[in-house]
């Protein structure tokens, strides 16, 4: 992993929590959120920060801060396939 990898991932962590920080304590987000957060510009590239803003999501889940829900409810991210939700842990 490159540094300019490394901190894009520090980046998506970070926004991943201050999206929640804005929201209510039950509130969700789509990774696509942080993935347009991060990326900043008008066109579509944001997508290539989808699958990286995941993985964002699941270490957090591992450091016990968010749990990522499908259908409303927490699901394991090792078995979590097509849409997600982010949530706080409640």
């Amino acid at each position: 992993m490159t540094d300019n990898e490394r901190r894009t991932d520090r980046r998506l962590e970070r926004a991943i929590l201050e999206l929640l920080d804005r929201r209510s304590p039950s509130s969700t987000i789509c990774p696509s959120d942080a993935a347009r957060a991060v990326y900043g510009g008008d066109d579509d590239g944001w997508r290539a920060l989808m699958e990286p803003a995941r993985r964002a999501a699941r270490r957090l889940v591992t450091a016990g801060e968010v749990e990522i829900t499908q259908g409303g409810r927490p699901v394991d991210p090792a078995d979590a396939r097509g849409p997600i939700r982010i949530r706080r842990v409640r």
